[in-house]
C-alpha cells in the first residue's frame, strides 16, 4: 500500500491515521524522507515499525591547506597544483 508516497508493508495492522502518524514520527527521527515502512505485529499485540529512508547524495569534502571544499573547479592554478602534488593516503 502507498500512503503519502511511502510504501507500507502490512498496512492492515494499523488504521490510516495511525500510519500517517507513524510516517510523521519516522521522518522526524530520521530527518530524511521515508521510502518504506515495514509493520510487524509483536507477541504482546503491539506493532513495530521499521523504516528505510531514501539515500542522500554524498558530496566529497576535502581539506586543503585549512579550507574545507567540495569541488576545486573555482581554484587558481597554484591551489590546483598543490592539490595534485599532495600525498594521497590509501
Amino acid at each position: 500500500m502507498l500512503v503519502n508516497g511511502v510504501e507500507i508493508e502490512n498496512a492492515r495492522l494499523l488504521t490510516e491515521p495511525e500510519i500517517l502518524e507513524c510516517i510523521r514520527r519516522a521522518e522526524a527521527e530520521a530527518d530524511a524522507p521515508i521510502a518504506r515502512i515495514r509493520l510487524t505485529k509483536l507477541k504482546d499485540g503491539s506493532v513495530r515499525a521499521d523504516y528505510i529512508t531514501f539515500t542522500r547524495k554524498f558530496e566529497r569534502i576535502r581539506r586543503i591547506t585549512g579550507y574545507l571544499v567540495g569541488t576545486i573547479d573555482r581554484w587558481n592554478n597554484a591551489k590546483k597544483s598543490e592539490e595534485r602534488e599532495r600525498v594521497k593516503h590509501a
